[in-house]
């Protein structure tokens, strides 16, 4: 027992909460060495969890875990027990040894399915998917260490090996455990670049899209306004011309005095576009403007106030249209789940941080439990802030609204904007072994990968 405790603290963070350990072969160990009863008693005392320590889980969800792998261990080994004894040849025990590992692993999915899908209102179906992953994995983790674990409970059987064939295993298991760590920060690294990578090629299209809508509205100003302006001064040049040929002196001094208002108009239109220009990454609108069309635009008919508080800070492009996206990303969230009456959008400039802030005063959630089924939204904002080189940070209560803050360093606003060549779940374990709902989990639904004993 004690062996099994100090292996199960070794454990690996995964996925925003799920932990993963190696400890698995030598539960299944236990359970074709000892009696149920024995066995049972030895995995509830072993069942360790690092996060009991820093009271990161409650006492009585820290008993579910513990009675969860307890079952799992008494009904793998009465399986076992009534077809065999380890004290056999190793083929002689394999088919019974099977037999417990597969009973062990249907407990374990049951439980943890009906435990997650209680805790936090997940589809049981989606839960026992992410927990069962793909055929081969199931084979090559859990059966393949469960194995592992009937290979150890039979040279325990033999005499003068007995305890060293435990510390020979736990040898191996730990270096399975480093190579694990490495392997899952590997594919972590490849899912976030895979992720960014779509927020990039989403925010280009958003960029071109936006080049092309300002290209749209320069167009028609120059049609409206200036080519009309032009036209005038045209007129004005061609009667000071007839004026002039007349002799009419008084006539064409005035005509030319006129003319000198309208190349003044003109100067004046030109300047006003190329400063609106400068001003505003988003089009002709501008940050403030933007955002307040887009709320006026999906707000309507939904009963909230929008409260906007966006100070002219300058910024470069790419910066402003993360910004308007990620608010708008926030706005349709809040407009969505939150039933909010009141949002707030504020983005100022406080100390070094550009600082993008959205408030409701809605229902909140617990910022601990996975997202809502099928929603990336949060997932989302996130990834762009980061994009940007931004923090992001959710403050909610349920109950009490929520608040997401985004901060951009100040750093980034000194940068001049590029111009272009034309003008951004539910946690569930693994089959590699026993699984438990613990405090947190993913925020949407993960692969499957695991090796071993997993609490989520």
């Amino acid at each position: 027992a004690l062996m099994i405790a100090a292996v199960e603290l070794l454990q690996v963070p995964t996925w925003r909460g799920v932990q993963v350990s190696v400890g698995y072969p030598m539960v299944i160990a236990v359970a074709l060495t000892y009696q149920p009863e024995v066995a049972a008693l030895v995995a509830l005392v072993s069942a360790s969890d690092p996060r009991e320590f820093r009271r990161e889980v409650s006492l009585l969800r820290a008993l579910f875990n513990r009675c969860q792998v307890t079952l799992a261990v008494l009904a793998a080994s009465a399986a076992f027990h009534a077809f065999s004894s380890v004290s056999e040849e190793f083929l002689q025990i394999l088919p019974a040894a099977l037999l417990a590992i597969v009973v062990d692993y249907a407990i374990t999915l049951s439980l943890v399915t009906t435990g997650v899908a209680l805790l936090y209102g997940v589809r049981p179906l989606t839960v026992a998917s992410e927990l069962l992953g793909r055929g081969q994995e199931f084979l090559v983790s859990y059966v393949g260490l469960g194995l592992l674990g009937t290979a150890l409970a039979k040279l325990n059987s033999i005499d003068g090996v007995e305890w060293w064939s435990v510390i020979i295993v736990i040898a191996p298991l730990l270096f399975a455990r480093q190579m694990f760590l490495r392997t899952q920060s590997l594919e972590e690294a490849h899912k976030e670049l895979q992720e960014r990578e779509q927020v990039l090629r989403s925010l280009s299209n958003a960029m071109a899209e936006e080049r092309a809508d300002e290209r749209q509205k320069i167009a028609a100003y120059l049609h409206d306004d200036l080519a009309q302006v032009l036209f005038r001064l045209s007129i004005q040049v061609d009667v000071a011309r007839k004026l002039l040929d007349k002799g009419e002196i008084p006539e064409t001094a005035e005509q030319l005095e006129k003319i000198k208002e309208s190349k003044q108009d003109t100067s004046d239109r030109i300047r006003a576009l190329i400063r609106q220009l400068h001003r505003s990454p988003l089009g002709a609108k501008g940050l403030a403007d933007a955002l307040e069309s887009f709320t006026d635009e999906v707000g309507r008919d939904s009963g909230v106030t929008f409260h906007h508080q966006v100070e002219d800070v300058q910024m470069p492009a790419p910066i402003a249209l993360l910004i308007y996206k990620i608010a708008g990303e926030g706005v349709m969230n809040a407009l969505k789940h939150a039933q909010a009456t009141d949002i707030w959008i504020t983005v100022s400039e406080h100390d070094d941080d550009l600082v993008l802030q959205l408030r409701d005063n809605g229902r909140g959630f617990d910022t601990a439990a996975p997202g809502p089924e099928g929603h990336f939204g949060m997932a989302m904002m996130r990834e762009r802030a980061q994009v940007g080189g931004g923090r992001f940070e959710v403050e909610s209560t349920p109950g009490q609204g929520t608040t997401i803050t985004i901060r951009f360093p100040t750093s980034l606003l000194q940068q001049d904007p590029q111009p272009s060549g034309n003008g951004s779940d539910p946690g569930a374990g693994t089959p590699g072994g026993h699984a438990s709902p613990g405090t947190t989990a993913p925020t949407e639904p993960v692969a499957d990968g695991s090796r071993g004993t997993v609490h989520v």
